[in-house]
């Protein structure tokens, strides 16, 4: 309406002024309701197509939509395991800090089995208490298996001795009985050494990786009791949280709850525009956005992103040919806008429903040496008319609140 209003100025004002003070024609006279269509018709032919022109100039350089929605990421509360909820310490809607504990299942079989690991742990620990008992022991034995062979010995090479010095004094078949007394000495000798080796090998390698392996399963243990306490990845806010003790979850049939991490959707707004404006649509662009979560207000943005795919044509890999009737409607060109200044979107409530304008801009272009004077022109009226959008988008953010409380039927 605003392009059509602007454009009879430009067409059937000046057709009427030509009529009326150039071949005296008058309003309720010669120029009727009946006759105005052919009096004014080179001005209402004019209006048409510039009309037509105008807006389609526009829409395409300065592209708008409604499609613009303040998204916001949300983070599954999931279990690492089946349970049965045992605590609950987060109410339907409530903060929570990164590492709080949002609720508990209950840990009977994870306490048991970390009171196993512990209890082998010590019992280990005895053992090593008592390889050391044992190792004195062996030392002991060593000793008097020392003694026990050095006096057979020694009473060998008396014997002997006596021998040399008086043959036949001593009888052969007690040096005999010596020497093989001798030989059992010291395999007890060997035996007290072996014995020693033995609980040396067990305190120094045996219990130590007893130890290690029951501390592994002590950890493993911990692990599992400590998945019991599902905490917070994020600082954020649960909302909607129903989980109450007794009920059962299950990480792969459905999540606990819903965690909004601090900050979702204060960052960028995500707008779609329709496939026509891919080639207008680049990083960089001016654009102005109004919210229906925050009336009669103009948020100045810039786009800082343009998904260069459509989602309605996305396929995945299965057992059907994609057959392409299928896609009814077509897809728009994702854009993300961030607000030009600081706080720009603060009091939009996240996943709010905003309408968005984006606006071409060829200064860049006109300011070339390059660029012929026709151009710069032509430029100049596209640049010129994206005052005509900006005026829509207020006219409808003063208007969006009569819209939605009044005129909506609610």
């Amino acid at each position: 309406m605003l392009e059509l209003i602007l454009c009879s100025l430009l067409t059937i004002f000046p057709d009427y002024l030509y009529r009326r003070y150039a071949q005296g024609k008058r309003l309720g006279k010669e120029i009727t309701l009946f006759s105005v269509w052919y009096e004014l018709r080179w001005g209402i032919t004019a209006c048409v197509m510039l009309t037509v022109a105008l807006i389609t100039m526009i829409f395409y350089f300065h592209p708008s939509t409604t499609s613009a929605t303040l998204y916001f990421r949300t983070v599954p509360i999931i279990p690492d395991t089946i349970g049965r909820v045992a605590e609950v310490h987060a109410d339907f809607s409530a903060p929570v800090k990164k590492g709080e504990v949002i609720f508990r299942l209950d840990s009977s079989k994870q306490q048991a089995a970390l009171e196993t690991a512990r209890r082998k742990i010590a019992q280990i620990d005895a053992s090593m208490v008592s390889a050391q008992a044992d190792i004195l022991k062996a030392d002991a034995q060593i000793q008097e298996a020392k003694s026990a062979y050095q006096q057979a010995a020694e009473e060998l090479d008396v014997k002997r001795e006596l021998q040399r010095r008086s043959p036949g004094m001593v009888p052969q078949r007690d040096i005999e009985k010596l020497e093989v007394v001798l030989a059992g000495r010291q395999a007890s000798v060997d035996a007290a050494n072996a014995s020693r080796q033995s609980v040396m090998a067990r305190v120094t390698s045996l219990l130590p990786a007893e130890k290690a392996s029951a501390e592994a399963v002590l950890a493993e243990a911990q692990v599992d009791l400590d998945k019991t306490f599902i905490r917070a990845g994020v600082a954020g806010r649960v909302e909607q949280f129903t989980l109450r003790p007794g009920d059962i979850v299950n990480p792969i049939m459905r999540s606990a709850g819903i965690l909004i991490p601090e900050g979702a959707g204060e960052r960028a707004l995500a707008a779609g525009f329709g496939q026509i404006e891919a080639q207008v649509m680049k990083v960089g662009m001016v654009a102005e956005a109004t919210c229906i979560s925050k009336p009669w207000t103009i948020i100045p943005m810039v786009i800082t992103s343009v998904q260069n795919y459509i989602a309605a044509g996305q396929v995945r890999g299965g057992d059907q040919l994609v057959e392409a009737q299928q896609t009814l409607r077509p897809g728009t060109i994702l854009v993300f806008m961030e607000p030009i200044y600081k706080g720009g979107l603060e009091g939009v409530t996240p996943g709010s429903s905003c309408i968005a304008n984006a606006y071409t801009s060829n200064h860049d272009v006109i300011s070339a040496r390059e660029t012929s004077a026709s151009k710069r022109i032509w430029l100049h009226a596209v640049d010129a008319v994206g005052i005509v959008h900006a005026m829509l988008l207020r006219i409808q953010a003063l208007l969006l609140p009569v819209k939605a409380l009044v005129l909506s039927g609610h």
